[in-house]
């Protein structure tokens, strides 16, 4: 008789009586569910998993049933459940996607490919593993949001054994990725129990400490306030029998330790000062009955200013409503009161679940793609801007996790914004064509910077211009993941385009140097070196700085110019004043400032200054003068010097020049520099005041000049004032 093993034994019993109890607890809200297809399901999985064992030594098994049991309290559709169960065969076992097709059905596959993690491609870092992860989800999750909540159940349950991982790192980072990618997500699509469950045991690995202590005094108030919150229930029970209102549903509910800790911390105070620990619920047959119930409490009761918000004319983005409010109820405390109907409730507890799951002895066959929601086709667009999957995951965050605001456009339509939005962010909720035109906004018919704070209920016009295009500067202070995605991609292109024109000045001016034109031609030896598939590409990399002028020349004429270049230094002093006829400068022109051009804030370089390049690896060239004290620090790197000249050809473009003033400490003293720069045209772009005395202060002003010369003739004007004690550029 062939020995089997006793855990082997009892896990076959177990898997029994866990499959009997699965498929009645389908049935039950289900009675239509194909039991052959789960049955099936159930035991190929099984079989695949075989001997494979869980951290906790557990068989594997147990974890996709767990993951199928959670899905049932969603009442979700036998595709989902079947999906839960076979979740990790692909990755895990010897199984594959096309025979999961022949035996489950396209659909199946599908949903399975969704939630397979990327665990076959070759990711350099953890980080970019977890990103790449994260892109395949969104994916998955726009054809079928379904993908969405098979793999929210699958990550609680992981986190529900987190505990019997070893590594205190690992525990950490999965800790720390399933705060901030996958309770937002959940909160997202209105999931609030798994938000929730999520949260806490996230909570509990990250901040162990603080939790407990949190635990402790939340049982120190229940001891202390003994039936409170029977009392509260109670009198708003009275209330609304005395209104009229009839069929209400009352209870109070304790906030969540990680929900206390937030509140804790984003409002800087201690766990004594919050007074709104337990919130109360009111479930109302109809709207109608939402806002009397409302009425009556606000005419008990007084508000607190700034706590009401109305969800339920405003909802969320993902589909909640309700009516929030809080007031000085009985015994002077502070009490919290949700307001909503039994479907916003339901909503509001299970999220999109609601509208999919086995209603009413029928299947609710709803449109599952996510595409129908618009966060989702937003995180589509990011993805699609953004340069790799991490910068992807990094606008993501900046997308989920902030609170919202609410605004209109001039047509009445209700734009969600995150807290913090500027008029730039609106634009590209709107439309991309919109964002990338924008020049200017009106907020409630008033004109307003770019950088103005959006605050609820503003009615935002974006004002726009066809040759506007966006400036990398909007970068540092748009809040959405669309718009800095957006920004990122169209300075990414710019920027090609600008090291191409740049890396191909530099290598016609060496060409041109040793006698040689410049063809494409000429660079295929070159191409053949540095793995180029054609010119533009070795010219972006030159005018970036990663590859030298000298080592291009090399690889063409098999030269040792690269090396000799070490040697001397080209740009002393006595040499740029005795520049031969064939070491003509490199012109600026056409390159935007901030791209592959940068000036050097140590100097400030205006027109009309003898100036000097510096090539930095990845950033292009920084223009110095000649005169800057920085330069010594590239006397060693002669081959990072690059000769370089003003466009003669005339500009509108206007320069910064910093000026340090020292002026008598006298009434309108500041106001008669500011007089005397307007009149010359110049315009005060920043100010600081440096020192102070009682007889005399010193300032530092940057101003916007068209070149050297008209800098210095607002100098002259500046000294012919008696204010001003001494004018000198820095």
């Amino acid at each position: 008789m062939r020995y089997i093993a006793p855990h082997l034994i009892s896990g076959y019993i177990y898997s029994m009586i866990r499959q009997m109890e699965l498929v009645e607890k389908i049935r039950a809200y289900d009675p239509e569910a194909d039991e052959d297809l789960l049955n099936r399901a159930y035991v190929y999985a099984m079989q695949k998993h075989g001997a494979q064992m869980r951290a906790s030594g557990d068989p594997y098994f147990s974890h996709p049933v767990e993951v199928a049991y959670k899905l049932t309290q969603y009442r979700l559709d036998t595709a989902s459940i079947i999906t839960a169960l076979l979740h990790d065969t692909v990755e895990d076992t010897d199984a594959t996607l096309d025979e999961i097709e022949e035996l489950f059905g396209k659909e199946i596959r599908g949903l399975v490919d969704g939630v397979t993690k990327l665990n076959r491609l070759e990711i350099k870092s953890e980080s970019s593993k977890q990103a790449e992860n994260f892109r395949k989800l969104v994916l998955a999750m726009a054809a079928d949001l379904r993908v969405l909540m098979v793999k929210l159940a699958d990550r609680l349950h992981n986190m529900e054994t987190l505990h019997y991982i070893s590594k205190p790192e690992k525990r950490q980072r999965i800790a720390r990725e399933t705060l901030e990618i996958y309770a937002a997500l959940a909160e997202r699509i209105g999931m609030r129990i798994i938000k929730e469950e999520l949260q806490d045991l996230a909570f509990k690995e990250l901040f162990p400490e603080a939790r407990d202590s949190i635990i402790k005094r939340l049982e120190f108030l229940r001891k202390q306030g003994g039936n409170q919150v029977e009392r509260v229930e109670q009198i708003l029970r009275d209330l609304a029998t005395a209104g009229g209102l009839k069929d209400l549903t009352i209870y109070g509910r304790e906030k969540k330790p990680y929900s206390i800790w937030k509140k804790m911390e984003s409002k800087g105070v201690a766990f004594e000062q919050l007074a709104d620990i337990v919130g109360f619920r009111v479930i109302a047959p109809t709207v109608g009955d939402c806002y009397q119930m409302l009425g009556l409490i606000h005419e008990k009761y007084h508000t607190i200013p700034g706590h009401f918000k109305d969800f339920i004319s405003t909802p969320k983005v993902n589909g909640y409503q309700s009516i929030h409010t809080s007031v000085i109820g009985p015994q002077q405390q502070r009490i919290e009161v949700q307001i909503r109907t039994p479907d916003m409730h339901e909503i509001a507890e299970y999220g999109v679940a609601a509208h999919w799951g086995y209603k009413q002895g029928r299947q609710d066959k709803a449109n599952t793609e996510g595409k129908q929601y618009r966060w989702v086709r937003e995180l589509l667009e990011i993805m699609e801007q953004s340069e790799g999957a991490e910068e992807f995951m990094e606008n993501t965050k900046l997308e989920m996790y902030h609170d919202q605001v609410f605004c209109f456009t001039p047509k009445g339509d209700i734009i969600a914004l995150p807290r913090g939005a500027t008029p730039v962010d609106f634009a590209f909720a709107v439309h991309s064509g919109v964002g990338f035109t924008c020049v200017g906004a009106k907020i409630n018919g008033r004109i307003v910077p770019l950088k103005y704070t959006i605050k609820n209920g503003d009615q935002v016009d974006i004002i726009t211009a066809k040759t506007q295009t966006p400036s990398p500067s909007w970068e540092r202070f748009v809040v959405t993941g669309k718009a800095k995605s957006e920004i990122r991609r169209y300075v990414r292109d710019q920027q090609r385009d600008e090291y191409v024109t740049l890396g191909k000045a530099i290598l016609t001016k060496t060409f041109k140097q040793e006698g040689h034109e410049l063809t494409d031609k000429m660079l295929e030896p070159a191409l053949a070196v540095f793995k180029k598939p054609n010119a533009d590409d070795l010219y972006a990399e030159v005018g970036e700085g990663i590859v030298n002028r000298n080592q291009v020349y090399d690889a063409i004429f098999h030269t040792r110019k690269s090396e000799d270049a070490g040697v001397k230094n080209p740009f002393t002093a006595s040499s740029l004043k005795k520049k031969s006829k064939k070491g003509v400068p490199m012109p600026i022109k056409g390159l935007i400032p901030g791209m592959a051009i940068h000036y050097a804030g140590c100097c400030h370089p205006i027109p009309g200054d003898k100036i000097v390049g510096i090539v930095a690896t990845g950033k292009g060239i920084t223009i110095h003068t000649m005169d800057c004290d920085t330069l010594e620090n590239f006397a060693d790197s002669p081959e990072k010097w690059i000769d370089v000249a003003w466009d003669s050809s005339g500009q509108d473009e206007m320069f910064i020049g910093r000026l340090k003033l020292s002026l008598s400490h006298e009434t309108s003293a500041l106001a008669s520099v500011a007089n005397v720069i307007a009149k010359d045209m110049g315009n005060i772009s920043n100010l600081k005041i440096t020192n102070r005395s009682t007889d005399f202060f010193e300032i530092l002003i940057d101003v916007e000049v068209k070149n050297a010369r008209h800098l210095a003739a607002i100098m002259a004007s500046l000294r012919a004032k008696d204010v001003v004690q001494s004018v000198d550029r820095v």
